[in-house]
């Protein structure tokens, strides 16, 4: 009576090995044909290819040298950090943002701010 006691302690194992059997083999005849999902999603799979296909072809067509790759590349990164482009001769001056100052005048007469520019000279 050695081997059922063996059995018994890879019952779990056992269970879902024929689990799996079994839920493979109803998936099997359950599913659809390969040919009928190929039938379905032909247009899909064509249009991806060809996509694919350009991509490569339009890659190895205008591949651009790296010293050009690379310029463009700074220049985008300049202008996203917002420094100013000095390659090409142009200064752009760059102002702040000129900030309003409240001047409160008899506040507590009149319970109201006037707002004025910062670059307006006080009176």
């Amino acid at each position: 009576m050695e081997i059922p006691e063996k059995l018994i302690k890879f019952k779990i194992h056992i269970l879902l090995a024929l689990l799996l059997c079994v839920a493979v083999s109803v998936l099997i005849l359950v599913a659809p044909r390969f040919l009928t999902i190929l039938a379905y999603f032909w247009p899909l799979l064509v249009s991806t290819a060809l996509f694919l296909a350009s991509v490569l072809v339009f890659g190895k067509t205008t591949a651009a040298s790296p010293a050009v790759a690379d310029k463009a590349g700074e220049g985008l990164l300049d202008f996203v950090a917002g420094q100013p482009d000095h390659h090409h001769g142009h200064h752009h001056h760059h102002h702040p943002v000129e900030g309003f100052k409240v001047e409160e005048e008899d506040s507590v007469s009149h319970g109201e701010h006037r707002v004025e520019s910062s670059n307006s000279k006080s009176e």
